[in-house]
């Protein structure tokens, strides 16, 4: 009896102090009251609340899977898990108690407003489109169709649908102008669409309703920056900076801003600090190894790449997407790492085996690294892709260069200088091919000469 009277006088106090905002304190006095009684469901419930109010997401999440797990048909804790579960990106997760909150209750509506983000986020947009529509046959206005707008708006976004995502963010604001990051989300969509002062003045509308809101900061200060406007984009990022300094993504796009001011030293500080933040940024490393190139700090950059490459050997080729990994390939190339960088050509090649191009990447890095066998063997599949692709007829005819086959040589630089004759890398070859065959035929001669003056001597 003495243990249940304690219990409920921690729930009471947790209580007061979620009303005042003060989330430990009520986090705390919740655990005391589940040691002494860990089978209220409600419990573990209001301990979900909590700790989503302290923005402890994966926590609150752990707190309502163990609510579920004692009322397994509880509409709100289903509903609560799913949102706390897309918070932390364990979206499967949160489809599934999203599910099962709408087969617990078919007439509310919140669960299909969620599925509507989580089907999007596992690419089933069809799904997504169908949730929405039954939001908007149930609710003829309200928050809750607002939101069922806005996440329609996401998936619209993530299929590029640009002027539907629009109309899609313009009745989100319709229905709800204070629905938290709508006006930035209808910027961007904005913004996608080349209409860079409209998206530039809903960023401003939308940092005016919340002016500490740091990724709208971010958002707007990378449209400055699209815009050639630096000095303000440059501010925006501090901006973020001061809301918070130890953030990765307002340090890189600071970095990328002193690039273009050609303020190289700030840049590689920045990227530098980029990755001691968040050591898997993506694209700082590679960033930061092209400025140290440029700088002649080769080891540096070597010891950056590949590393880059060690992770991606530990992801898997398919973690990377296509546009990184040929980044990467030829970041490898100038680094004077060719082996490598056919590793990483090679795994391209086998996305996009009917692209000429790809081809001729890998068959550059293979002729660098001395396996000329392979080198051009790629170089055949390019042409045989793209018969009209000038720097593969240019390296076709450079491997014969090496093998004195003048002939073959001439051949494929004929080719290509019928494509583009102003090539300056074809006049420099033409010129090789001349001098070399002149030099070839000279001591062919030489020793022809010498030969027959052997022979008239007797010798």
């Amino acid at each position: 009896m003495s243990d249940w009277f304690d219990a409920e006088s921690h729930v009471e106090r947790a209580h007061e102090h979620f009303e005042a905002g003060r989330w430990a304190e009520a986090e705390s006095e919740l655990r005391e009251a589940l040691a002494l009684n860990p089978d209220r469901a409600d419990w573990h419930f209001n301990l979900g609340l909590t700790l989503e109010a302290a923005g402890r997401y994966a926590d609150a999440a752990d707190a309502l899977r163990a609510a579920h797990k004692l009322a397994p048909d509880e509409f709100q804790t289903l509903v609560l898990l799913g949102v706390n579960l897309l918070r932390t990106d364990e979206v499967e997760e949160a489809r599934v108690a999203l599910l099962a909150a709408r087969a617990a209750d078919a007439v509310r509506v919140e669960p299909h407003v969620y599925l509507i983000e989580a089907h999007a986020r596992l690419g089933d947009h069809d799904a997504a489109e169908v949730e929405f529509y039954r939001v908007v046959q149930a609710e003829p206005a309200g928050d809750w169709l607002a939101m069922a707008y806005a996440n329609m708006g996401e998936s619209m976004m993530d299929r590029s649908q640009w002027e539907r995502a629009i109309a899609c963010f313009r009745e989100a604001s319709g229905q709800n102008p204070a629905l938290p990051r709508v006006h930035a989300r209808l910027a961007a969509a904005y913004a996608e669409t080349g209409r860079l002062e409209r998206a530039r003045q809903l960023y401003l509308r939308a940092l005016r309703e919340d002016p500490g809101d740091a990724d709208t900061l971010l958002d707007l200060g990378c449209l400055l920056a699209d815009m050639n406007r630096l000095a303000e984009a440059g501010e925006k990022f501090r901006r973020a900076l001061e809301l918070d300094g130890e953030n990765p993504e307002a340090h890189f796009h600071l970095a990328d801003l002193y690039t273009r001011q050609q303020r190289r030293r700030d840049a590689i500080a920045s990227y530098r600090l980029v990755l001691r933040l968040d050591p898997g940024y993506p694209g700082a490393a590679r960033r930061l190894a092209r400025l140290l190139l440029a700088d002649s700090e080769v080891a540096a950059a070597r010891k950056l790449v590949r590393r880059e490459l060690a992770a991606l050997r530990v992801a898997g080729p398919d973690a990377a997407a296509d546009a990184d990994l040929e980044d990467l390939g030829s970041l490898l190339l100038d680094c004077r790492l060719p082996r490598d960088a056919a590793l990483v050509f090679e795994d391209l090649a086998a996305r996009r085996a009917g692209e000429a191009r790809v081809w001729h990447l890998l068959s550059v890095a293979r002729l660098q690294a001395g396996d000329r066998r392979a080198g051009v063997e790629a170089c055949r599949k390019a042409l045989r892709l793209d018969p009209a692709h000038v720097p593969a007829l240019h390296n076709m005819a450079l491997a014969h260069v090496q093998d004195r086959q003048w002939r073959r040589a001439r051949y494929y630089l004929t080719q290509a200088q019928a494509i583009d004759r102003d090539d300056p890398a074809l006049r420099r070859l033409a010129m090789t091919i001349r001098l070399r065959s002149v030099i070839d035929a000279v001591v062919w001669l030489a020793g022809t000469l010498a030969r027959r003056r052997r022979e008239d001597a007797g010798i």
